[in-house]
């Protein structure tokens, strides 16, 4: 019996631990054309921090296939309601079918524990078989987008900051790519950084040049686990356009602290509010007040609740009219939203326009500010009132301003009269004259003399017995060489005033001289020149460097220790390449 009922329990372990590691294989459709591509999405899911994948993914056999593409990506987050960890793995084979008919595509096998799991079989169709030059105008298939979000794990309506890349083995497919749709959803709100295209990265992934094509950041409006949608674009041709779609990333959303003050609603960030009156004219009874509610900081300003003017018998307030002036920034969205509320006095005296009572959550610090309401002390007077109140000056300009409104007044016309002057003749502008045209000519016969002159040196410079070409090629680089000791110094400059755009600009020019002394004009030319001339490490570090400064210079967050790092790294390898 004892032995019996472990054996009952190893039995349960063993169907737990089986339940705990999920994989499948799957197509993105049963039937294909001639022209589609089979797109096959390879899913590892582990649950639990003991599970441990001790082999790669064993792919069937795809002979029947061209393999034309493929990419993985690993994501890890921590179910908050069981608090486990949980791994998935995605990987995605782009298929090529050689023949027509129906193709069987096998498992795919992973050892995880020392137990290999495996996938079903399936069958695809594959209808006919277009001739490849046919497809030759298809780009799309070639061109593959992928989303990047470092920061997974963030609270509800705190942002993250995604990055849209696009790969392909032919360079000039990249500059087909158009009309970038970011994701929509109404558990997500999505507010765009730029869409400035960085310069293309001849050494991606494998052979696959890349490029950056936008930056935008992701506010998830609800807690748990938010899947980010992918982000479409289109690839143009002159004959067709052809759309294709990013990764989906999934987020672990935190839920906010308990313990919320009245005032919050969905604040996240760090803010400040203030209510004050534009209105130039002394306030008066039953005449409208403009009334401006301001919030300023940086966070979700563009979608959380503003708080309101509070209704009260003492006033009446109407819908307000909402301008902003937002921005991104290293937090969220930063800048000014306002609310202009025209706001009536229904009795003369004092009175208190109130707003709602405002909250905020600050991530920074994990903590809930309560900045209460916001009141605004008017004394509005009555029509008697502002009239006794006015100065004599005021009275003398009203009245004359009504006098000129309402009482026509006839316009006098006066004429100026002009003496013509006698026409004579001028001794003064005649000398003028004549001495330019005497310096003209003597400026005439200098520069002939210096033509003559030169003439001379250069049939001398002519007679020197010339060198070989490496020693002209030697002579003109060292005519070109620039001391880049001093851009390291203006570099370091710049960096230390925090004066992050002008420092990329000199980067850029430093990277053109540099390239100048070698006769090379384009990066990639350049980075073959330096695997001949100065080895593949040399050539791989300069590839490497120029894909971070990308990432730097169009980083909507720009750290100081960060651009410190950068410039060590240039100092190092440029001083190694102008030796």
């Amino acid at each position: 019996m004892k032995y019996r009922l472990i054996y009952i329990l190893l039995t349960l372990a063993s169907v737990i631990t089986y339940g705990q590691v999920n994989l499948s294989l799957d197509a993105d459709k049963t039937e294909y054309g001639g022209k589609d591509v089979v797109n096959l999405t390879i899913v590892l899911e582990l649950n639990g921090t003991d599970l441990v994948q001790q082999t790669g993914f064993q792919l069937p056999d795809l002979s029947k296939f061209n393999i034309i593409g493929s990419g993985s990506v690993t994501n890890t987050v921590i179910d908050p309601a069981t608090n486990t960890l949980i791994t998935q793995k995605v990987s995605r084979i782009a298929l090529e079918p050689k023949k027509k008919g129906k193709i069987k595509i096998g498992s795919v096998l992973v050892t995880v524990n020392n137990k290999i799991y495996k996938t079903e079989p399936f069958d695809v169709n594959i209808r006919d078989i277009v001739d490849k030059r046919s497809l030759a105008g298809n780009t799309s298939n070639e061109v593959f987008l992928n989303m990047e979000i470092e920061d997974r794990d963030v609270y509800q309506d705190q942002p993250t900051i995604a990055v849209l890349k696009v790969y392909s083995r032919n360079m000039d497919n990249l500059r087909k790519v158009k009309n970038i749709r970011l994701p929509q959803q109404e558990n997500i709100n999505v507010h765009p950084i730029n869409f400035t295209k960085s310069e293309i990265d001849p050494s991606g992934n494998g052979n696959m040049s890349s490029q950056i094509l936008a930056m935008f950041m992701v506010f998830p409006n609800k807690a748990g686990y938010v899947e980010v949608p992918g982000v479409s674009a289109s690839v143009s041709t002159y004959s067709n356009k052809n759309k294709i779609v990013s990764n989906k990333i999934k987020l672990n959303v935190r839920k906010l602290p308990e313990g919320a003050p009245d005032g919050f609603k969905n604040a996240v960030g760090n803010f400040s509010v203030s209510v004050h009156n534009t209105t130039k004219e002394k306030p008066e009874a039953k005449k409208p007040l403009n009334v401006v509610v301001k919030v300023t900081g940086e966070g979700n300003l563009p979608d959380m609740e503003l708080p309101k003017i509070v209704a009260s018998p003492d006033y009446e307030v109407f819908a307000p009219k909402i301008t902003s002036k937002v921005s991104p920034g290293a937090s969220g969205m930063k800048g000014t939203i306002m609310a202009n509320y025209v706001v009536i006095p229904n009795k003369s005296g004092a009175i208190s326009i109130k707003t709602e009572p405002f909250a905020f959550f600050d991530p920074e610090n994990k903590e809930y500010v309560d900045l209460g309401q916001k009141t605004l002390d008017v004394n509005a007077l009555s029509h008697d009132q502002v009239m006794e109140s006015r100065s004599t000056v005021e009275k003398v300009n009203e009245y004359t301003n009504n006098l000129l409104e309402t009482v026509n007044t006839p316009v006098l016309k006066t004429t100026s009269f002009k003496v013509k002057e006698k026409n004579k003749f001028h001794w003064n502008i005649l000398l003028t004259n004549i001495t330019i045209l005497l310096g003209l000519f003597v400026v005439y016969l200098i520069f002939k003399t210096w033509q003559k002159k030169r003439a001379l040196v250069n049939e001398t410079i002519s007679q020197k017995p010339l060198g070989s070409v490496a020693e002209t090629e030697k002579e003109i680089r060292e005519l070109l060489k620039t001391d880049i000791n001093d851009y390291f110094g203006y570099l370091e400059n710049l960096k230390d005033n925090g004066e992050y755009e002008k420092f990329f600009t000199t980067l850029e020019e430093l990277d053109q001289e540099v390239r100048n002394q070698y006769f090379q004009g384009s990066v990639a030319e350049f980075k073959t020149f330096l695997e001949k001339h100065k080895g593949s490490s040399v050539a791989e570090e300069y590839a490497r460097l120029q894909q971070k400064i990308q990432m730097e210079k169009y980083s909507p967050v720009k750290s100081q220790e960060g651009i410190e790092e950068l410039l060590k790294t240039i100092v190092n390898l440029y001083s190694q390449i102008s030796k």
